[in-house]
C-alpha cells in the first residue's frame, strides 16, 4: 500500500539503486576517457615552431700525437712514462732546444708520453760547437801540463842524413784533446751501473773547468740526481756534463773554451761537495778516465 511503512522504505532502497548505477555507469565512462591512448598533434601550429628533430652527436676524433708520422724511423724517438726532454736529449748527446727546435715542440716542459720526437739534426743541419773568439777568454793550464810547459812548441831534432820523420797522425774529426776539469782526487770511478762518470772531491767554491772547446747546451737544475747542472756539447759526438755546483756562470747558448771557469764546486742535489764529470759519447756514458790525460 502506498501510505504503508513498507512501502515509503522501498520507494527509498529503489532511489538508492538507481543512483548507485548511474555513478557505476559515470565512473567506468571516467575510467575510459582517462585510459585513452594520448594523441600527438604534429600539425604546425601559428606562431610555434615545427618540431626539430635531435641527431645524435658526432663520435669525438682522437687527434694523432705530434711527430707520428715518423713512429720508427731512425734519427726519432717516442717519449715514455718519466722522460723529460733534458734526460732524452743528453742521452741522445744533443741539446735540449736543438730537439725541441726540429720537432717543432713549443713548450719543452710539456712533452706527451707517446709523442715522436728528432733526436739527430735533419740532413745540413747538424749542430757543431762554436768557440768564442781566443781574445775573449784566458784558459786555464791543465793540472796534468804546467803552463810553461803548454806554450813551448814541441821541435823535432833533424839528424843530417836520416830519412823525415812521418808527419803525426791526424785524430779523427770529432776527436778532442781533453783537460780535467778540476784538480781534485777521483773519489769515484766509472762503473757503467751505479756512476756514469767521475765524482772528484774538492772544497766549496773551487773552480770547474770547460774540458774542451764548446757550445753550452743547458743550465739549470731540471735532471734529478745532478743538482746544479752544466752540459756541454763540443761537436757532433761529444757532451760533457758538470753537476752538483754551487755557482753557474755561463748561459745556454754561449760559446765557451777549454779552461774556461764555468762554475763553482758545491754539493746541490748531493751527499758532499763533489763535482759529477761525465764524458757522451754520441749520448752513451764512457768513462772519462780514458779520455782525460794522465796526472
Amino acid at each position: 500500500m502506498k501510505g504503508s511503512p513498507m512501502f515509503g522504505l522501498s520507494a527509498r532502497l529503489g532511489s538508492v539503486s538507481v543512483l548507485l548505477l548511474v555513478g557505476a555507469l559515470l565512473a567506468g565512462c571516467g575510467t575510459k576517457v582517462l585510459n585513452r591512448a594520448p594523441v600527438e598533434d604534429r600539425a604546425a601550429v601559428p606562431g610555434k615552431p615545427a618540431p626539430v628533430a635531435i641527431e645524435p652527436a658526432p663520435a669525438a676524433v682522437v687527434k694523432p700525437l705530434p711527430g707520428s708520422e715518423n713512429l720508427g724511423k731512425p734519427g726519432y724517438y717516442t717519449v715514455k712514462p718519466g722522460d723529460t726532454l733534458i734526460r732524452i736529449a743528453l742521452d741522445h748527446g744533443q741539446g735540449a732546444k736543438d730537439i725541441a727546435r726540429w720537432s717543432g715542440v713549443e713548450n719543452p716542459n710539456r712533452i706527451e708520453v707517446g709523442q715522436v720526437l728528432r733526436v739527430e739534426p735533419p740532413i745540413g743541419n747538424g749542430v757543431v760547437a762554436k768557440p768564442v773568439a781566443q781574445s775573449n777568454v784566458t784558459p786555464v793550464p791543465s793540472a796534468a801540463a804546467p803552463a810553461s810547459a803548454a806554450s813551448k812548441p814541441a821541435v823535432a831534432a833533424v839528424v843530417p842524413g836520416a830519412a823525415a820523420a812521418p808527419p803525426a797522425a791526424v785524430a779523427g774529426e770529432d776527436e778532442i784533446a781533453w783537460i780535467w776539469p778540476t784538480s781534485g782526487a777521483v773519489l769515484a770511478g766509472f762503473d757503467e751501473v751505479k756512476n756514469k762518470g767521475l765524482d772528484i772531491g774538492g772544497a766549496a767554491g773551487d773552480p770547474v773547468l770547460a774540458a774542451a772547446d764548446g757550445r753550452v747546451v743547458y743550465v739549470g737544475a731540471g735532471l734529478r740526481g745532478y743538482g746544479n747542472l752544466i752540459i756541454l756539447k763540443h761537436n757532433n759526438t761529444y757532451l760533457t756534463a758538470y753537476a752538483h755546483n754551487q755557482t753557474l756562470l755561463i748561459k745556454e747558448d754561449q760559446s765557451v773554451r777549454k779552461g774556461q771557469k764555468i762554475a763553482e764546486m758545491g754539493s746541490s742535489d748531493a751527499d758532499r761537495v763533489k763535482l759529477h764529470f761525465e764524458v757522451r759519447r754520441q749520448g752513451k756514458p764512457v768513462d772519462p778516465a780514458k779520455y782525460l790525460p794522465a796526472r
